[in-house]
């Protein structure tokens, strides 16, 4: 499950609706709308990401909250080394193989970890 899919199943249960209630409320089917809170689907589009949004009547920082989970949900997430160093090209790798292992604990260490170590840092144009 992605971090945006854990959130939709939340918004959608708090508020007592059905998958296939809101899937026919913002135009989609209740397979796609299953594939997307367990994270078999790709990062929803800003259009989808605006329906969901609408439905739920979510406002101000909770939107921007929602948007945010979704652009940080790929399941399937790529990391592209070429021009790096070689410490980047083994942390990706070491990530992508050892992840698995990680029991919740960890992985809450190393993001919150991380994501310090990001906070200052300007974002790389690709």
């Amino acid at each position: 499950m992605t971090p945006f899919g854990e959130r939709l199943r939340k918004l959608r249960r708090e508020r007592g609706v059905s998958q296939k209630d809101m899937a026919d409320a913002i135009g989609v089917s209740a397979a796609y709308l299953s594939a997307l809170e367990h994270g078999h689907r790709g990062v929803p589009n800003w259009a989808m990401v605006q329906k969901i949004i609408g439905y739920f009547n979510v406002i101000w920082d909770d939107a921007e909250e929602l948007q945010r989970l979704a652009e940080a949900s790929h399941p399937r997430a790529v990391i592209d080394t070429s021009g790096l160093s070689p410490k980047a090209t083994e942390l990706a790798n070491l990530l992508a193989d050892g992840i698995c292992r990680l029991d919740e604990a960890a992985i809450e260490r190393v993001l919150c970890e991380l994501q310090a170590a990001l906070r200052d840092v300007p974002k790389r144009e690709r």
